[in-house]
């Protein structure tokens, strides 16, 4: 018991690995820690656990966020909405949209559907990499990827690759099994049920306290969890000792702020960043607002392209992540093959690096190019998402959600959506399993009841 106990409490501080990523991603951030690199490796070469040197590595993260920037660094990405919303290009309200009521059942449903079916896809292989899922669908005469992961394999095999009886192989799936990103895409129709367009980041971290256990969230979620217990309230708990301020976790729970607001892509990026601004800081928070922006346009078209650059419109144009994904906008439209951008994608970015693993940067130029290339295909788009690597159940989410909702629940085929049977799996207090059928319907009355406060 003891030992369980310790290996819990010891997640909650700091190890090599946080040093690690703090290192890397201020220098994403162009700071100048130049003077701290010396207590930087002292540190990564120190046994962490006795208290002097905890102690030491906790001011090295407290210095490491108040260094300057380098006076070349040609980025500029402020953490606050207004400087967001001022470093963007996209200044004018929302147009007025209204959803065709008999479509938006479908629509609504094919958002859900298609996220669920997308997570479904990658969460056998999260935390693989990319030649590891190739073999495994190689060695089983699957490849290239165009269905879910089966777990009947040789025995031989199962073995080579280290696979268990994971309850998310499609063999072993009754429903769709708990994961944090449906997790997340609850906690947010939760959310918008109770606060509407009123939602605040303090609702959103009292919600996580209330209704989701700390060790159920993973890096700078699990952060932000232990900086709201030690009083720390939003944005600080984005910021304070937190070296995965700008990995993918914001970017996964924004779908449904943009589901909820039909056409009104602004509106929804302020949500979006609400939420996010309680765990994440620069283009984390933008990943967030992306894809609320996202979600939100395509309701209004059904061309991919148009989507992606229409919510890169509400994100500072002279951020990472935007000149990132404009990058593979123009990839598309020089016309090179999916191989040749999966293949660029994996050469700016190392995925056995876990800093660029999952990096909200790397894993939205996924989702990006599995949308476009993808073709309003949804299980080419979900298994593109999936097959090129990095946070597979993530990004086959997000893809899926997006493509989704722009073919509707009738443009999924039968052979993604079957193996939910009508289900999800949740953690949330009260939810348990909850039919996909209820969440249509929630979302619905969600849809509706921000126009009425809207008017």
């Amino acid at each position: 018991m003891k030992d369980f106990f310790t290996m819990n409490i010891a997640q909650l501080e700091l190890e090599h690995s946080h040093l690690t990523v703090e290192r890397l991603q201020c220098r994403d951030e162009g700071l100048d820690i130049g003077p701290l690199e010396a207590e930087f490796d002292r540190l990564l070469n120190a046994d962490l656990s006795q208290p002097g040197n905890q102690a030491a590595a906790q001011r090295l993260l407290d210095a490491t966020i108040t260094r300057p920037r380098h006076t070349d660094h040609p980025f500029i990405e402020p953490s606050d909405l207004n400087g967001i919303q001022t470093e963007s290009d996209n200044s004018g309200e929302d147009p007025p949209f209204i959803p065709d009521p008999d479509d938006m059942q479908n629509r609504v449903s094919g958002a859900w559907l298609g996220r669920a079916c997308g997570c479904l896809l990658g969460k056998p292989v999260e935390g693989w990499r990319r030649s590891r899922i190739r073999g495994y669908l190689m060695d089983t005469g699957r490849f290239p990827l165009s269905d879910y992961f089966t777990y009947r394999a040789p025995e031989a095999v199962r073995k080579s690759y280290g696979i268990e009886n994971n309850r998310a192989f499609i063999d072993l799936v009754s429903a769709m099994p708990e994961d944090d990103d449906m997790n997340y895409s609850l906690t947010a129709l939760c959310l918008l049920e109770k606060h509407g367009n009123d939602l605040q980041s303090e609702h959103v971290a009292r919600f996580w306290l209330e209704n989701i256990p700390v060790m159920k969230t993973f890096t700078a979620e699990r952060i932000a969890m232990r900086n709201f217990l030690l009083n720390i309230p939003p944005p600080d708990s984005a910021a304070w000792r937190n070296p995965y301020r700008e990995w993918i976790g914001a970017q996964i729970r924004a779908d449904i702020y943009g589901v909820a607001l039909p056409g009104q892509p602004r509106r929804a990026a302020a949500l979006a960043f609400q939420d996010a601004r309680i765990s994440h800081t620069g283009n984390g928070i933008y990943g967030a607002i992306w894809v609320a922006a996202m979600n939100a346009l395509a309701w209004t078209t059904r061309d991919p392209a148009c989507v992606i650059r229409g919510a890169l419109s509400h994100i500072p144009k002279r951020s990472r992540l935007r000149l990132t994904i404009e990058e593979v906008l123009k990839w598309h439209h020089e016309g090179i093959t999916w191989e040749e951008a999966e293949e660029r994608i994996h050469g700016k970015w190392n995925e056995a690096e876990p800093h660029d693993w999952t990096h909200v940067i790397s894993n939205a130029a996924i989702v990006a190019a599995a949308l476009l290339w993808g073709g309003l295909d949804f299980g080419r788009t979900i298994c593109l998402a999936v097959g090129a690597g990095f946070d597979t159940d993530c990004n086959g989410a997000t893809a899926g959600c997006v493509a989704g909702l722009m073919l509707g629940a009738e443009g999924i085929p039968e052979r993604w959506t079957a193996p939910l049977h009508g289900t999800l799996e949740t953690i949330l207090p009260g939810r348990g399993q909850v039919r996909f059928s209820d969440l249509k319907e929630e979302t619905i009355h969600v849809i509706e009841a921000l126009r009425r406060r809207e008017n």
